[in-house]
């Protein structure tokens, strides 16, 4: 009786063992689910709600890579001033953070509302930089022609001393969503780049980032189709998805 008592115990103890390992082990699915684990993103939603009202702070003059700009602009609007830039790329910005959080990133906002000021675009490269993120896309919509239309992608040229160590990834960052977004139904601009990629030098939120990073030019404001499909969250939502579908693909390669 006494070894049968003692082999019952060590097989409840054995099972309790294989439970408790099981219980700690990893869903099978758990790396597909979420492919972003352990991975910094850094969405930068261009402009903020408030910058009209203090044109002293925002066109104070920071430095942009080898050369001094302006701390920020107040961003376009759609020609009947229902919707502004900064409003659309904070939606946006919210949306993606969404997507990515539950793919297991973190994520870090270069401003948390639409009702502030700034920050300047050096700030939003050191944002990132602190962060030490692996990637970092900022989000605009266009003032262009009123006949243009169409997304492109601003990628940082070679600005000596500033973007050499970034500026072949952010070249791969820039194709991988280009791509996405075609995939997504979006059209290339009509009126700037090539192939939906443009490249920048003057641009001070890339030229002083540490980490590969991208503007997203998402359509044009001030051409009417563009317009009413900035303005509807179906739209938004799918562009959202490209996006983080694009971020996904470059940080597995």
């Amino acid at each position: 009786m006494r070894r049968l008592s003692l082999l019952v115990a060590l097989c409840a103890t054995a099972a309790l063992t294989a439970t408790a390992a099981t219980a700690r082990a990893p869903h099978p699915k758990a790396a597909a689910d979420l492919p972003l684990v352990g991975r910094t993103i850094v969405i930068d939603p261009g402009h903020n709600g408030a910058n009209y009202a203090h044109p002293d702070e925002i066109n104070r003059q920071v430095p942009a890579g080898g050369f001094k700009k302006a701390c920020d602009t107040t961003g376009t609007a759609t020609n009947d001033g229902t919707l502004s830039e900064s409003a659309f790329t904070w939606d946006m910005a919210k949306r993606l953070r969404r997507l990515l959080k539950r793919a297991g990133a973190i994520v870090v906002l270069t401003r948390h509302n639409d009702h502030g000021v700034g920050p300047c675009i050096n700030k939003r490269a050191a944002i990132g930089n602190r962060a030490n993120a692996d990637v970092a896309v900022s989000l605009h919509a266009d003032g262009g022609p009123p006949s243009g239309h169409g997304f492109h992608v601003i990628r940082p040229g070679v600005v000596k001393g500033y973007t050499e160590p970034i500026v072949k990834r952010s070249k791969t960052l820039s194709t991988d969503i280009r791509d996405a977004l075609l995939d997504a139904g979006l059209d290339t601009s009509t009126y700037l780049g090539r192939r939906g990629i443009d490249v920048r030098t003057d641009m001070g939120g890339i030229n002083l980032s540490h980490i590969p990073k991208v503007i997203l030019e998402t359509g044009n404001m001030r051409n009417a189709a563009d317009a009413r499909r900035l303005e509807r969250k179906r739209w938004r939502e799918r562009t959202a998805v490209a996006l983080r579908d694009a971020l996904t693909k470059y940080l597995a390669r």
